[in-house]
């Protein structure tokens, strides 16, 4: 009888650990700019690639110094036909070397994380590209997914994390005044700290 009480006690704290680690929160880090703070939440499970790089720069500080220098309105691109809204931000020309490289490319099909409003994603050039620099969707971007017809390639862009606080700040910096789509001047990201692990 103690004996079965005791395996039932044992198969229920397993159970119990095992719920607990189905149930563990995504890592949470916090953007500070000069015009508020973001608090972005990063999906390490549904794109790992991705999240694990913009964690690493994260973790060794390699986002020092960096600013959101893009802003993309419906008012500049005139030669787009298919118009997206988003700031961009990261190292930009990274003329300190503090980039670690390109990574491979996790298209929205694989992970599963769309360009929704606030989703945080890697700026590219061709897929495989992508290596310290980020935007965040301001609207739902669908064609920055697998399949849309932002690039001619149809792989969309590797979308790793969402904002969980401070859209108002991403709002705010995506009205900023710009020459083109380049902020002028550009917004000072004063630090990039992991909250959670």
């Amino acid at each position: 009888m103690r004996t079965s009480i005791l395996l039932i006690l044992l198969v229920a704290l397993s159970a119990m650990v095992l719920l607990c680690g189905c149930d563990q929160r995504n890592p949470r880090v916090l953007i500070k700019t000069e015009l508020g703070d973001i608090t972005v939440e990063i999906y390490v499970r549904e794109a790992p690639i991705t999240a694990t790089n913009f964690l690493t720069y994260v973790r060794e500080g390699r986002f020092e110094g960096a600013t959101f220098y893009r802003t993309v309105t419906m008012d500049n691109q005139p030669d787009n036909d298919i118009k997206i809204e988003v700031i961009q931000g990261g190292l930009k020309e990274d003329e300190d070397g503090r980039g670690l490289g390109p990574i491979e490319h996790e298209t929205t099909a694989q992970t599963g994380v769309l360009h929704k409003d606030g989703t945080v994603s890697m700026a590219r050039l061709e897929p495989g590209t992508a290596s310290s620099e980020i935007f965040i969707c301001v609207n739902d971007q669908p064609d920055l997914d697998f399949g849309g017809r932002r690039n001619s390639d149809w792989q969309g862009f590797a979308a790793f994390g969402q904002v969980v606080d401070g859209m108002e700040t991403v709002r705010v910096i995506h009205l900023q005044p710009a020459e083109g789509q380049y902020l002028n001047p550009e917004i000072e990201i004063t630090g990039v700290v992991l909250l959670s692990e």
